[in-house]
Order: structure tokens, then C-alpha cells, then sequence
């Protein structure tokens, strides 16, 4: 088992020196105990802080899927009818033409069609459902509706409902820079810079976490929010956001996705987890390289983090998270 490990360790760590990161985390979980956590380099390229189980991650992307878990809320608490309602019951300011035929379902599996310029023009690449793309207006679009629904922002709810029972100590949303916080790489030839928010409200792109405690998170969607025997979060929250939620594509090659996360279903040549992962399994991940890999069937979460922006790979990225996938599951 030490060479399986080994194995895991080795190839986080090689990505790490072809990607130009100055650092790299890996932290295992089988059986509901933590059995490898793997820190090397440095929080910048620039300074000597090395990477420890308390350093800080910019989640990037990922942090959807801790608005995938505020949206079920929302769903399990009858805040939300259901993902089939239409947005524009929620969303009365709107342009209603524009926003024609889009359902909550939608927004919230990249399926909705819709797209920002850079001045701000709101405008339809393709028809609700007839298409998948990765954009940002939904996300913008889901945080402000769940913020407005609870009267508070969705990074205070679940603090008070998960993190806090939990314990969590290294997972917060960031306006200002500390020394447990990663920098993040824009460019391999620039400094390293603090990836920060202009606030907490969970806007921005500015959630940090640990690897240990991302790891942690995953380990509660397994349980089924159970921790420690414990139900920290109700069952019906996380099947809500971890099983697939998106309309029947005619293009069977477009991913699945839970309420953002990823979901290993049927194949799919566009899917970012790995064609050897079991069915079932789900996965979140970040442009600055965190993944976050739950495999149910093996009773496994395996977390990882960079702070290089960019998954390496270039135009062949999905090559690479598929590949790390499949090497776990090759590996249990």
C-alpha cells in the first residue's frame, strides 16, 4: 500500500514542477480515517513559508460546491419549490425575453445558455438545456438568490450550520492577507500574488481552505453529513447536490453535474472524471488546481491543491484530471 501512495504522491508532485506551483498538498481519506497527507514547497515563489496541514488554498472554482450545498438547503427547506421552477419567478429584474425557458436546473448545471461580456451585456449562446458551458453569470446569478432567500450571505449560513459543528478552522472566504493564506501563480515568470475578495459574501473568488479540511468536506458529502455519528446536515441536503440534476442532453458527451458538482454517470468524452472512477462518484475542482475526488463505492475522498493558476495540460487539461482519477481508482 506504502508503493500506492507513493505512487499518488509522486505524480501530485510531478504536476507541481511541469506546472511551475511552488506548491503542493495531498491528503487521503478511506474508511472515514485520514491515512496520507503529503505538504511540499512553499506558500509563493517568492518566500520560504513552507506548506503545512494548516496552510490555505484559494479554492478557485471549487468553492461552487459549497453553493451547491446552500442551494439544497434552499431546496430541502422549501425556499426553493424545486430546480424545475422557472428563474424567472426568482429573478423579477431580469430580462424576461432573455431569460425565457430557464429553469433553477439549469443555472445550476451549467446548462442555461446564458453569458456576460466584458461591458456587461447579458446575452444567449444557445436555448435552456440544449447546451452545457462553464460561465460565471449563474454562479452570480445562485449567490445572490440564496443570500436573498436566507437574509444573509450563504458563506455566514454555512458556518453556522457546518463548518462551526464541524470544527473547521482553515475554510473561510478572504478580504485581507495573512501568513496561513497559499499565494497564487498568475505566471510562472511573475510573484505570486494574495487571491483575495473585496468581500466575504461569497461573491468573490476568495475562499480558502486547507487540504486537509477540503478533504474533511468531501468526507461529509460520503457520510451523508454524518460526523462522528452525527447529523450535522440532513441525508436529503447531500443527495441533493452530489447526484446527477441536469436535463437529458441530446449530446450524450457533455458532462453531468450535480448541483455543481461533477457526477460520474454514463460516459462522456467531456466528462473531467476519469472513464476507470466507479459510477456514482462526484467530483469539484479550480482553475488554481484544487480537486476534490469522492469515490463512494471505495468509501474514499482524495484531495489535492496547487496554487498555480491554470490545470496543467493546456488544451489537453481534461487529459490530466481524468488521468489523476483514473490513478486512484486504479489505486483502491
Amino acid at each position: 500500500m506504502v508503493d500506492t501512495y507513493q505512487k499518488l504522491v509522486s505524480y501530485v508532485d510531478d504536476i507541481k514542477e511541469r506546472n511551475n506551483s511552488s506548491a503542493s498538498s495531498l491528503v487521503i481519506i478511506k474508511d472515514g480515517s485520514i491515512i496520507l497527507e503529503h505538504y511540499s514547497g512553499f506558500h509563493s515563489n517568492s518566500n520560504a513559508i513552507p506548506i503545512s496541514e494548516t496552510s490555505e488554498f484559494n479554492v478557485a472554482s471549487a468553492r461552487k460546491s459549497y453553493l451547491g450545498l446552500a442551494i439544497a438547503y434552499a431546496l430541502y427547506e422549501g425556499k426553493i419549490k424545486s430546480l424545475d421552477d422557472y428563474a424567472l419567478d426568482y429573478f423579477d429584474s431580469f430580462d424576461k425575453e432573455l431569460l425565457a425557458g430557464t429553469t433553477l436546473r439549469h443555472l445550476v448545471t451549467h446548462s442555461h445558455g446564458l453569458n456576460e461580456r466584458m461591458d456587461g451585456i447579458i446575452f444567449r449562446e444557445f436555448a435552456p438545456g440544449e447546451g452545457w458551458a462553464y460561465r460565471g453569470i449563474n454562479i452570480l446569478m445562485m449567490t445572490e438568490l440564496i443570500n436573498k432567500l436566507y437574509g444573509k450571505s450563504f458563506p455566514e449560513l454555512l458556518n453556522e450550520r457546518v463548518f462551526l459543528p464541524l470544527g473547521f478552522k482553515e475554510t473561510a472566504w478572504h478580504s485581507r492577507p495573512n501568513e496561513k493564506l497559499v499565494q497564487v501563480i498568475d505566471n510562472s515568470n511573475d510573484i505570486a500574488t494574495y487571491k483575495l475578495g473585496s468581500s466575504n459574501d461569497g461573491f468573490d473568488s476568495n475562499l480558502h481552505t486547507s487540504a486537509r479540511e477540503f478533504a474533511l468536506w468531501g468526507n461529509l458529502h460520503l457520510n451523508n453529513g454524518v460526523v462522528n455519528g452525527k447529523q450535522v446536515v440532513p441525508k436529503e441536503v447531500i443527495q441533493l447536490a452530489t447526484r446527477v440534476q441536469n436535463p437529458i442532453y441530446k449530446d450524450k458527451d457533455l458532462p453531468q453535474n450535480g448541483l455543481f458538482w461533477y457526477v460520474k454517470d454514463t460516459p462522456s468524452l467531456r466528462s473531467e472524471i476519469g472513464e476507470r472512477v466507479p459510477k456514482g462518484s462526484y467530483q469539484i475542482l479550480g482553475v488554481t488546481g484544487p480537486t476534490l475526488l469522492v469515490i463512494p463505492k471505495y468509501n474514499l475522498v482524495v484531495s489535492k491543491m496547487y496554487n498555480k493558476r491554470y490545470n496543467y495540460g493546456g488544451n489537453n487539461y481534461l487529459h490530466y484530471l481524468r488521468e489523476f482519477s483514473n490513478l486512484v481508482a486504479d489505486s483502491f
